[in-house]
């Protein structure tokens, strides 16, 4: 999907015990940057899961919360961004696939992240991020700390490792760096060789080369953004990490080349979730 077919609502789910408010801040911001509508979502789980009895009363409990925070969670967004339509809208079904289906025809889907540690993440029944982040079919926008809108100059980072999830992510990066206004980093990350043929030097050529003959067409469509390039060497995820220490948000692609056969997220993105402290937007294949 491109920047120019990228016209419906931005999502954003709607956690009825948790803080939304970064979340929803985030969705209500890029909505209104986009001119697009607001949709607000909640999804109540069924009320059995076919191992245990139906518990109607913790449904029904569940269900008023669940409209509740909609309700105060819609007059907020409205509040915030008054030229924005918003609108809210409550699911009985699983969380994950409920949301997975609202991607569908979607500008974004924003999701609140409560930092769950990786043996919670699997656990949990509450745990969104991965498997959402896993099947959507837009990009998704994990907002576990603000943005960092202090920082002069504002910027963007974009992790680039030559694969076409990554190239799909830089169609994003451009598109978001241009609505804000912002500076965009492009990012390739090394890691060092344990033997090659090559010098070290030619290698980091290379890749710069690489890296500045992949952002070139991109980069004349906007030419508005100030792009930089940056060939760094270490872990992806730590080195990516480090490089959006300060950044608005972090945007990669959904598997690159470094990821594991037959994971629908890719390592990078895996890491990223965990450890990023911004925004981490991840952009599925075309």
């Amino acid at each position: 999907m491109t920047g120019t077919d990228r016209r419906g609502d931005v999502v954003v789910g709607v956690d009825p015990v948790r803080n939304w408010h970064l979340a929803l801040a985030w969705a209500a911001d890029e909505a209104d940057r986009r001119g697009v509508g607001l949709r607000l979502v909640v999804a109540v789980p069924p009320p059995h899961d076919g191992q245990h009895p139906a518990d109607t009363t913790r449904h029904a409990a569940r269900t008023t919360a669940g409209r509740e925070a909609l309700r105060t969670a819609l007059d907020w967004a409205r509040a915030r961004r008054p030229a924005v339509t918003a609108a809210s809208a409550l699911f009985d079904g699983s969380p994950v696939a409920v949301l997975t289906g609202q991607s569908r025809g979607a500008s974004m889907v924003v999701l609140g992240s409560r930092h769950l540690s990786r043996t919670e993440e699997f656990l949990s029944s509450g745990s969104l991020v991965v498997p959402v982040t896993a099947r959507a079919e837009c990009p998704v926008v994990v907002v576990g700390d603000a943005e960092h809108v202090t920082q002069e100059p504002a910027y963007l980072v974009v992790g680039v490792d030559g694969s076409a999830s990554s190239g799909v992510a830089l169609d994003l990066a451009f598109e978001e760096a241009d609505l804000r206004r912002c500076e965009l980093r492009a990012v390739a990350v090394r890691q060092q060789p344990v033997f090659s043929p090559h010098t070290d030097d030619t290698l980091f050529h290379a890749e710069r080369r690489l890296l500045a003959e992949t952002t070139a067409g991109r980069a004349q469509r906007y030419p508005d953004v100030r792009l930089t390039h940056e060939v760094l060497t270490g872990s992806p995820v730590e080195t990516l990490a480090q490089a959006a220490e300060h950044a608005l948000a972090v945007v990669v692609g959904r598997r690159g080349r470094g990821g594991y056969t037959g994971m629908r997220v890719g390592s990078v993105v895996h890491g990223l979730l965990h450890r990023a402290h911004c925004p981490v937007i991840t952009v599925p294949d075309v």
